[in-house]
């Protein structure tokens, strides 16, 4: 549950700064952005420290070596949130992490069945929800507007002065 509070809260205050006057916080995917890679990396550092264990548990038996899998996997979590950091890389970011949001569904679901979840989402539909959820905010940075970190509207635009 941790990783859709810091996805929510972080995401919030951004938008809050952007509404407030912080210029490139202003267009809908930049809090996005931020409050993703917040999440990623919680979400990433938890492949090392705290539930490391509980996250190799996690890993179906038909795979091979789920130590290293849950070190990729936390290594690709950790630089996809600093990728979604960088305005030229974040859609890619958005886009890879969302593949991997995918890849990684089937050991969500296995611990969801096999009650190897390591938060209080342990059954499978609340989990698939969540998971759908992180996978739509991926997709739709991918998929929205580029931002670089400017005022995508202005009076010039309009063909007003500035």
């Amino acid at each position: 549950m941790a990783p859709l509070v810091v996805l929510i809260v972080v995401t919030l205050v951004l938008w809050l700064a952007g509404r407030l006057g912080v210029r490139w916080l202003r267009p809908w995917t930049a809090p996005l952005r931020g409050g993703l890679a917040a999440m990623f990396t919680v979400t990433g550092l938890a492949h090392f420290i705290g539930l490391r264990a509980e996250l190799i548990a996690m890993v179906p038996p038909a795979l091979p070596a789920p130590g290293l899998l849950v070190t990729v996997t936390g290594v690709l979590e950790l630089v996809g949130a600093a990728a979604l950091l960088w305005t030229p890389t974040a859609r890619w970011a958005a886009g890879a992490l969302s593949l991997l949001l995918v890849l990684m569904f089937p050991a969500n679901v296995y611990a969801a069945l096999n009650g190897l979840s390591p938060g209080v989402i342990d059954q499978v539909w609340p989990r698939t929800a969540l998971q759908i959820l992180f996978l739509a905010a991926t997709i739709a940075v991918f998929r929205g507007p580029r931002c670089r970190g400017v005022v995508l509207y202005s009076r010039v635009s309009e063909g007003g002065s500035p």
